[in-house]
């Protein structure tokens, strides 16, 4: 019997850690960020927005990205409450009778 027989395999590939899970959705971030100061900065022409009774100028593309904004805040914030919910109709399920 060799000695190597007894040696564990060693993994061909690394699990997917948390810490790289990380590390990649920083380096997206920064792309989707460099490509939305691209997107602004090619459309800066001037408007005038009217919201509420206030009016205001500003540039059409950092208009649309504060609409992309509030969007996904809202998006976010209905996920949030939803996960609320569910989180405390599981916990009451879970208590004994």
């Amino acid at each position: 019997m060799s000695i190597e027989s007894h040696v564990p395999p060693e993994q061909s590939s690394r699990s997917f850690t948390r810490l790289a899970a990380a590390w990649w959705a920083l380096v997206v971030g920064l792309v989707i960020l460099i490509v939305l100061l691209i997107f602004v900065a090619q459309n800066t022409e001037s408007v005038t927005t009217h919201f509420l009774g206030f009016h205001w100028n500003l540039s059409v593309g950092v208009g649309y990205l504060l609409a992309a904004v509030a969007g996904a805040t809202t998006t976010v914030l209905v996920g949030a409450a939803r996960m609320i919910q569910l989180r405390r109709s599981a916990k009451k399920d879970l208590r004994p009778l």
